[in-house]
């Protein structure tokens, strides 16, 4: 199967999940107003699936602006989408006012029945927080976010946090990582859109770093899966990007990803954005030109993740192969 980047035009913080033979994908819009998703058997099409508006945010209220980052997650009582959104587009003390928000539907199909808004999953941090993630690992449910600590010089870093409930966390977050070195502070200092991949005995973490232009890039923590996760003693992190904007194939600031199997059950896939030119008018962040991109990842002989290059044409394996 052959696949062009960008996959999705137009669809930045690409989230791609399979479940039960199906994929599902869904992205921040450029209009920053709703939650979407489209469905398909196969990966190729969910380029021309028809997109479902899930919800739309309302004319006012704590999260009538500003949908950002959604993530579609099963738990044992149906499906969640976890989103970022805002009061207004107002930037205060230096930052949006974004919090992060639920929805939940009971149904089998995340595609059929209703989708109801579940309220704010509070961090327990009072600040700017966005890019919510979830997984399981040896029976526990875990929360990861991007947060503001009023302590902490910066836009954002990477907690952690066991969840009591799809919507509650239980006890006291966990910093993980914080902007450190240069490739993380240029133009504002962000550590956001952790993404989790487990294997070979470790548990994965990539997040992104920097502007939201083609210094853009992702970095990499991780932990050994026997290890107690809430402990940020047992994460390691790399001191170097390992994905990052390509001159020469003309892909800028690929970032905020996520992970899927391909059709195989078996190759891992890194699904990312990204833009393919790199002078953009006005603030990156109303650029809708973020598109949705996918390709292999590969693996290394001690099981570590290799992202290598951005790929403009990919080849995946499909089912059965």
């Amino acid at each position: 199967m052959k696949l062009s980047n960008p996959f999705i035009l137009q669809r930045a913080d690409p989230h791609v999940s399979r479940h039960a033979g199906r994929y599902y994908f869904t992205a921040s819009v450029p209009e920053y107003d709703r939650v979407v998703l489209r469905s398909s058997p196969t990966l190729a099409g969910l380029a021309a699936a028809e997109e479902k508006v899930l919800w739309r945010a309302p004319p006012e209220g704590p999260a009538s602006s500003l949908i950002w980052a959604p993530e579609l997650h099963r738990a044992d009582d149906g499906w969640y989408v976890y989103f970022a959104a805002a009061p207004s587009r107002e930037i205060k003390d230096g930052l949006f006012q974004h919090r992060m928000y639920a929805l939940r539907n009971p149904s089998a199909d995340p595609m059929q029945g209703a989708w109801e808004f579940a309220g704010q999953v509070d961090s327990g941090i009072d600040a700017f927080c966005l890019d919510a993630t979830s997984f399981s690992h040896r029976g526990v449910r875990y929360y990861l976010w991007a947060q503001k600590h009023p302590d902490i010089p910066g836009n954002s870093n990477l907690y952690i946090a066991a969840m009591e409930t799809p919507t509650r966390i239980k006890g006291p977050p966990v910093l993980l990582t914080r902007p450190e070195f240069d490739w993380e502070v240029q133009g504002f200092l962000v550590n956001e859109g952790p993404s989790v991949l487990i294997r070979h005995g470790k548990v994965f973490c990539t997040y992104s770093a920097s502007a939201t232009d083609e210094r853009y890039a992702m970095g990499l923590i991780w932990a050994d899966a026997d290890s107690d996760l809430l402990d940020a003693a047992n994460w390691h992190k790399s001191p170097r990007p390992v994905f990052a904007t390509d001159l020469e194939r003309e892909v800028y600031g690929p970032g905020h990803n996520s992970f899927t199997v391909a059709e195989d059950g078996i190759t891992d896939l890194l699904v990312y954005h990204a833009r393919n030119y790199r002078e953009i008018e006005g603030d990156p962040l109303w650029n809708p030109d973020r598109h949705a991109c996918v390709q292999p990842l590969q693996w290394d002989a001690d099981g570590m993740p290799v992202f290598g290059r951005p790929l403009r044409e990919v080849e995946l394996p499909e089912a059965g192969a």
